[in-house]
């Protein structure tokens, strides 16, 4: 296409499933390139399809395999971004979940906190570079980043820095939380950091949706959304798409949304200087690992 070069790039990830799915499909559906990432190899190739059917005729659709609980596949994953998008206008850190017991990574991770917080963190990073050289020829707040959180950050009093794996005070709905919490702190920190740069960092909270969310939860955790019951992912990915692309939410980072408005977040959400302490404390254990 001529206008390739112009055409607004984003990546989900989560995007085999859930409300990463509908996302990039809307995405799709609006003429965008859109570059899904997904673990599982039949959920993706299934997603992948769907997406590539409902795409308008001037998007593209890329869809890339990695399991974020390994960092070195984040890194992975972010070279072959980097090898496919001439630019990314909108980074979506949509992918996690919750566990039904501890489990230890490969690199020595607990694997909720990997999947939901040191993934995207890494991820980002990665991609930086790409991001402000796309915002250096764009309008300001047209590039954007945007985290997938929940109201579970509520439910977490702070991180626990003593031990962010929570390795000795394990427990999976814990961990969760705490994984939610640092989503939101990250989210802050970053847009401190890139805010200069013309790039808008935001988090969101998705409600309860009828996804595979918990499939590998504990029972209570799937008891639970089950009895929820919830909306269809299509809901909260409107919410994503309008972060992605209205005026309105390209301005004024670090903020908090559910159903197309800003929520408050809880007050330890909002705490800048426990944000900026997460952002080095991550750095550092990344660094340990070679991530």
């Amino acid at each position: 296409m001529s206008n390739s070069q112009n055409r607004p790039v984003a990546v989900v990830t989560g995007a085999s499933a859930g409300i990463g799915k509908s996302t990039a499909r809307m995405l799709a559906e609006q003429g965008w390139h859109v570059i899904g990432i997904g673990r599982d190899p039949g959920r993706s190739a299934e997603a992948e399809a769907e997406i590539r059917a409902a795409a308008s005729p001037e998007a593209r659709v890329d869809f890339l395999r990695g399991d974020f609980t390994e960092m070195a596949d984040v890194k992975r994953v972010a070279a072959e971004i980097k090898a496919l998008a001439p630019r990314l206008d909108v980074l979506i850190n949509n992918a996690g979940g919750v566990r039904d017991a501890l489990y230890r990574t490969s690199e020595g991770l607990e694997a909720t906190m990997a999947a939901n917080h040191f993934a995207p963190f890494v991820l980002t990073r990665e991609l930086l570079p790409l991001l402000k050289e796309t915002a250096a020829k764009s309008p300001p707040g047209t590039v954007r980043v945007i985290a997938t959180s929940s109201t579970g950050h509520e439910h977490c009093p702070g991180m626990n820095w003593a031990d962010l794996n929570m390795f000795d005070n394990f427990s999976t709905g814990g961990v969760y939380c705490q994984a939610k919490l640092a989503n939101i702190l990250f989210t802050r920190e970053l847009n401190r950091q890139v805010a200069g740069d013309g790039i808008v960092a935001q988090a969101m909270h998705p409600g309860v949706v009828d996804s595979n969310f918990a499939n590998h939860g504990d029972d209570f955790m799937q008891q639970y959304m089950k009895s929820q019951g919830g909306h269809h992912p299509d809901h909260p990915a409107r919410t994503l798409v309008w972060m992605a692309t209205a005026p309105e939410t390209g301005v004024d980072g670090g903020r908090y949304f559910h159903d197309l408005q800003e929520v408050p977040a809880a007050p330890h959400a909002l705490d800048d200087e426990a944000a900026r302490r997460l952002w080095t404390e991550t750095a550092r254990m990344m660094a340990e690992i070679g991530a």
